[in-house]
């Protein structure tokens, strides 16, 4: 069952205008340190950091029943899987709150301009 739904477009040139004025103060708030690394790994890092922020809205939005002022944007880390799917990971009191109740799936896309991500809560099957 469908617990939460969560879309984000964003300009990668919005993303790139705040890194390029706030530096690592911007990235330090808002991205862990796995997810600078491979951003910053990237031709583009701009269109990656623009990515894994639409992600990490779009979780956020998903889970925005459950979401407060205790949770941060370090509390959602999306990293690429063994096969290079993006996935959202949740840290902290949002990982033990939710870890054993739902799972999240996500999709990221990305044009030259924009990136965005659709993010989907589903409550886990009941264990009998």
């Amino acid at each position: 069952m469908v617990f939460g739904l969560g879309v984000d477009i964003i300009e990668i040139d919005r993303i790139r205008q705040s890194i390029e004025k706030f530096g690592d103060r911007f990235l330090d708030k808002i991205f862990t340190g796995k997810e600078i690394e491979y951003c910053k790994s990237k031709a583009d890092q701009y269109q990656h950091f623009a990515a894994r922020f639409a992600a990490k809205e779009a979780v956020s939005k998903s889970l925005s029943d459950l979401w407060n002022e205790n949770f941060g944007w370090k509390n959602i880390e999306i990293i690429n899987n063994e096969k290079g799917k993006p996935v959202a990971v949740l840290n902290g009191d949002l990982s033990r709150i939710t870890s054993e109740i739902l799972d999240i799936h996500i999709s990221i896309s990305h044009s030259r301009d924009y990136a965005c991500c659709v993010a989907i809560t589903q409550q886990k099957p009941c264990q009998a």
